[in-house]
């Protein structure tokens, strides 16, 4: 038996007695701030609330002037208290009015006190107000007074979430958990999405906060440490991540952080200051996660974010909490947020519930964001802060469009998005009413509209928005959802469901197109790339790997028996690769020949022009191959020396601008003088204004998401296209190389009525 427990035990035993007692919301809080001046031996304790104003409203004080509850008032960032709010760090000091941020509020009698200890009130690295102590003599607070007082914060944080002390602020302005708010982010996919949030990997919420045994609780923090450790060590022991892959670098972070004693030690220190195994947890993360949200070290924020995902772990071995069934939990109009995630985790949400996806971290080119793309859902990226402001079930919009998500949108806010999605929706009737009309333009000229696809949930969007086949089937996206390499079998079932969905309708294959922004993580070159967009990727890299390359064709040789199999060859650079691919092809054949599988009953193989090489290989390329799809978007990043996911520099360059249309138009004429089909595969096909330009320069194919179908009809029905191409043909070929092509299109569409 211990003679004596320490003051935060005692402490935290008075709060949970006031907490099970029938009282009032101010009455419970007027008792918290009392008892906790007494344990401290403290003359004053307040507590300010934050408002979703972000003024922090004095809520209660033992020791202050009792009229100023409710009335004093500090900007945040404002004063003591208003920098511990803004930085969410505790604040000790022994002569208070001497501090820079020192603030007098002449109706609280506060200025006859020094010493000053102030601690954010946190939950779940959100500040939600601000708990001080403060006392006449020039007093030093101890680290154990300021563990306490943290602790206390805990307890109060969870009465704020719980929505106790709503109302109690005189102006009827709401608290800062329910305060609307806005995040500026990246557009990585268009669209506006309404709904409610849904955490991606959702904060278990801690209800048992006091333990009875300290002793008992360190025992259940030592078993759930050691079974987290176990946990981690049999998924480093994985076949898929024993050796290689960006997943083992994760795991052998969790494993550091799960080994480290200055952790375990902050831990063990909450619980015996009496706080239960799973509340300890909650508290060490919260006050890591607030001080390292303000550092701005790219490489300290990603390890924040791995420890949040191990303190996650942790609390579901000590909770005893399994992965919830997100299919059956999820509302109708969910909206995912994450700091980040997989390809293969967002396709485990049912696509028919899904509004949008918003993301702390992604790029453009992030694998989860292609999929987005793929399932025709807005995406914001680069949203700094948000799974920490959001709540399960907060009302969300997120606008793709400009790259903005409101948190707890004002009504007028949302009314206003309200009516842009009717809008869009009345559009997207008029597309659906397009959607069975031939693509002609007024004049009569035929145009394919073919859709870009990679996964088979993007195949019912081949009959609903009427395109006329698949112009660009990204086989690597199979290879990018998984956690190791599809088997032959695999690619074999996925090839033949495409072509089954699309029946009479062309579809053309890319094949293996990974290296440079789309990296496998189970898969390493074992070397660094100073430029992986012109380095090991692509063709060079299957040609270098031909088993890798044998067994995609083999797959989809056999899934196109009967059928007539459209392949295409990514980033060719010379003609040589084309022999090499083909002879390797005929290799296949011949194989499944003399084992007597069924072939296709005709093979045609493409070339993509990618690489600029290829541009003074036109003539020779068009007699190699039977097609050709233009990749506008690498290829405009090559001629124009443009990184497009850098976002400082991308913006700067036109993708309409003369130079990049003259080489458009050259391998347009190419096509036309070898009388071998070209077709254009990219953004620039899937926007009417450029799509318009792209059918000036001679394009009769072009391929884009399939939600881009309908604009681009709409476009096509009030184009005359014969009278559009001569004053392109103009705009081209005069020396005035710096002329706004887009103006010109902008021009022409208006005294047209073309709508773009």
């Amino acid at each position: 038996m211990r003679d004596m427990e320490p003051g935060p035990r005692v402490l935290l035993k008075r709060l949970r007695d006031l907490m099970a007692e029938a009282a009032e919301p101010q009455q419970r809080l007027d008792q918290i701030v009392r008892e906790i001046a007494r344990n401290m031996v403290a003359e004053v304790c307040s507590l300010y609330v934050l408002r979703s104003d972000s003024v922090l409203e004095l809520y209660a004080t033992e020791g202050l002037n009792p009229g100023s509850v409710h009335s004093a008032q500090l900007q945040l960032g404002q004063g003591l208290v208003g920098t511990i709010a803004a930085s969410a760090r505790p604040l000790s000091l022994s002569e208070a009015q001497k501090h820079p941020a020192f603030t007098y509020l002449p109706e609280t009698g506060e200025e006859i006190y020094n010493s000053f200890l102030g601690v954010p009130v946190l939950r779940a690295g959100r500040t939600l107000g601000v708990l001080v102590v403060q006392n006449r003599a020039n007093r030093q607070y101890r680290d154990d007074e300021m563990e306490a007082l943290e602790t206390t914060a805990m307890v109060i944080a969870e009465m704020i979430a719980t929505g106790d002390l709503s109302g109690l602020t005189r102006t009827g302005i709401e608290l800062d958990l329910t305060r609307p708010v806005t995040v500026k982010g990246l557009s990585l996919n268009d669209g506006v999405g309404l709904g409610h949030v849904v955490l991606h990997e959702p904060r278990v919420v801690v209800t048992n906060l006091f333990n009875e045994n300290f002793d008992d609780e360190l025992r259940r923090l030592d078993q759930a440490l050691n079974l987290l450790r176990v946990s981690i060590d049999d998924m480093l022991e994985r076949r898929e991540v024993a050796f290689e892959g960006e997943h083992r670098e994760v795991l052998e972070a969790y494993r550091m952080f799960a080994n480290d004693r200055g952790w375990v030690r902050r831990l063990e220190e909450a619980v015996r200051n009496g706080l239960t195994a799973e509340a300890a947890v909650e508290k060490v993360q919260s006050d890591m996660r607030a001080r390292m949200m303000h550092m701005t070290d790219p490489y300290l924020r990603e390890r924040m974010s791995d420890f949040d995902d191990l303190a996650n772990r942790l609390l579901r071995q000590l909770m005893g909490r399994a992965p919830e069934d997100v299919a059956e939990s999820l509302p109708s109009d969910s909206i995912v947020i994450a700091r980040n995630m997989g390809a293969a985790e967002l396709l485990d949400y049912p696509r028919e519930k899904l509004r949008g996806l918003v993301l702390e971290e992604g790029a453009p080119t992030s694998h989860v964001v292609i999929v987005a793309r793929a399932l025709g859902i807005p995406v914001v990226g680069q949203a700094k802060g948000a799974v920490s402001m959001a709540e399960n079930g907060d009302a969300i919009i997120v606008d793709g469009d400009d790259g903005t998500t409101h948190l707890r949108p004002q009504s007028d806010v949302e009314t206003a998005y309200a009516e842009k999605v009717r809008f869009r929706a009345r559009r997207q009737e008029l597309y659906r009413e397009l959607r069975d009309r031939p693509a002609v333009t007024k004049d009569n000229v035929a145009i394919d509209l073919n859709m870009n696809a990679g996964l088979l949930v993007d195949l019912p969007q081949l009959e609903d928005s009427g395109a006329a086949g698949i112009g660009l089937f990204r086989t690597e996206l199979q290879f990018m959802v998984a956690a190791a390499f599809p088997r032959a079998e695999a690619q074999e079932a996925l090839y033949y469901d495409v072509m089954a969905a699309a029946g009479e309708k062309p579809v053309t294959f890319r094949t293996l197109d990974i290296g440079g922004d789309k990296v496998l993580p189970y898969f390493k070159a074992g070397f660094v790339e100073e430029n992986p967009a012109l380095g090991w990727r692509a063709i060079r890299l299957t040609l270098d790997r031909p088993a890798l390359f044998r067994t995609q064709v083999r797959a989809l040789l056999k899934a196109s028996r009967g059928r007539v199999l459209r392949m295409m060859l990514p980033m060719v650079t010379q003609l040589s690769e084309i022999a090499e691919a083909r002879e390797l092809i005929d290799k296949e054949v011949r194989h499944l020949s003399r084992f007597g599988h069924d072939l296709p009953k005709q093979l045609k193989l493409g070339a993509m022009v990618e690489v600029p090489a290829l541009l003074w290989q036109m003539d020779e390329l068009m007699k190699a191959v039977d097609f050709v799809s233009v990749g506008s978007n690498d290829l405009f990043q090559f001629v124009m020396a443009v990184d497009r996911s850098n976002t400082q520099i991308s913006n700067r360059f036109d993708t309409l601008a003369i130079p990049f249309l003259r080489v458009l138009k050259q391998i347009a004429d190419a096509g036309h003088r070898n009388n071998t089909p070209v077709t254009l595969c990219g953004e620039l096909a899937g926007r009417p204004i450029s799509a318009m330009v792209l059918l000036g320069l001679g394009y009769r194919s072009i391929s884009m998401s399939p939600a881009s179908i309908g604009p681009v009809k709409a476009m096509m029905k009030d184009l005359p296209l014969g009278d559009f191409s001569k004053s392109l043909e103009v705009l081209l070929s005069s020396g005035d190389v710096g002329r706004d092509v887009r103006q010109h299109v902008m021009d022409f569409a208006e005294t047209h009525g073309i709508t773009l």
